[in-house]
């Protein structure tokens, strides 16, 4: 099928070759050569990087978290926004390393403290795995708020794709759970419905990055066979395109690509939130396919990645009560 890719990005989409997402260990290595030929974006300002564990879950291992601190913004005891960050890959992909230069730049650029997390993959850990993972390090995150430096009044949830669904059931689960207060969440190209039913998702099934086949085989895994995928009993928690309620949420930055499967999930759920009375910051932009932020070498690749940095900006800031 032809696509109407905005023509700076129409090169680079001839050229992606999807990843071998039927065999996941193919894929895995194959994710793993294309990050590490991947430039890193290098900070204006000193960033402090480290990695940690914390605590998982009941009865789970720890969690491999990497912490990024904008150095010069938190000197002398000054307080940042913080975000927890949950990395795309389809729930069966990424490491901290696959979102390393975009932390990097949102670090730097927005001066936040930002947490990424390094959740259990399907199909080895199958939902809720995943999904616990990361409300754990939410939890570590507020408790350890004074040393890591984070304002506890300006702490979000965000992600990219499988990373933006999760951030979106996290934050559904610090509603539901009464848990950490959260003032934001940062949702890219979210990846929210296992039923597979909306008009993008019928419609792009060879679409670069991302496409119907390959939406298929991530929530085969992620929900633990492709039995589950669509039925009734998948937990809104998995698929946050099922939660009955979406009142009560932190306030919400959304984008979405016209040429990418994901499309209508992330605007009927910002529409949602919207209609609930969340304030909604809600971008669609014409000619994009999934992952075009990373093209920041097209004007289209950077308009996206200044939206996102102008939206963290905006969603982080400090509001008076």
């Amino acid at each position: 099928m032809a696509y109407a890719f905005d023509p700076e990005l129409a090169q680079w989409a001839a050229m992606i070759n999807d990843l071998p997402f039927a065999d996941i260990v193919a894929a895995r290595d194959a994710e793993k050569a294309m990050t590490a030929n991947m430039p890193v974006y290098e900070p204006v300002q000193p960033v402090d990087v480290h990695d940690t564990l914390v605590p998982g879950p009941e009865g789970a291992p720890q969690i491999p978290v990497r912490i990024y601190t904008p150095t010069a913004a938190g000197a002398e005891g000054a307080v940042l926004p913080g975000l927890v960050y949950m990395h795309g890959g389809g729930y069966v992909l990424g490491t901290l390393e696959f979102c390393h230069s975009d932390l990097l730049r949102i670090a730097d650029q927005v001066g936040a403290v930002v947490v990424s997390v390094d959740y259990r993959l399907a199909p080895e850990h199958t939902f809720p795995a995943g999904l616990e993972d990361s409300y754990a390090a939410l939890v570590w995150t507020t408790a350890h708020a004074a040393e890591l430096g984070i304002d506890p009044a300006r702490l979000a949830v965000g992600g990219d794709s499988a990373g933006a669904g999760l951030a979106t059931a996290v934050t559904l689960l610090a509603r539901d759970r009464r848990g950490p207060a959260l003032c934001f969440q940062y949702l890219g190209v979210p990846k929210l419905d296992d039923r597979l039913t909306t008009p993008s998702m019928r419609a792009f099934t060879d679409t670069p990055v991302w496409n119907r086949p390959i939406a298929e085989i991530c929530w085969n895994h992620y929900l633990g066979g492709e039995e589950h995928r669509g039925g009734p009993d998948v937990s809104p928690y998995a698929a946050p395109a099922r939660a009955g309620d979406v009142s009560g949420l932190p306030r919400a930055f959304v984008y979405v690509c016209e040429f990418d499967p994901l499309r209508d999930e992330g605007l009927h759920y910002a529409q949602r939130l919207t209609q609930a009375g969340v304030p909604t910051e809600l971008h669609l932009y014409p000619g994009t396919f999934h992952g075009s932020t990373g093209f920041t070498m097209t004007a289209i690749g950077r308009k996206m990645v200044g939206d996102v940095l102008d939206g963290l900006r905006r969603g982080l800031a400090r509001r008076e009560q």
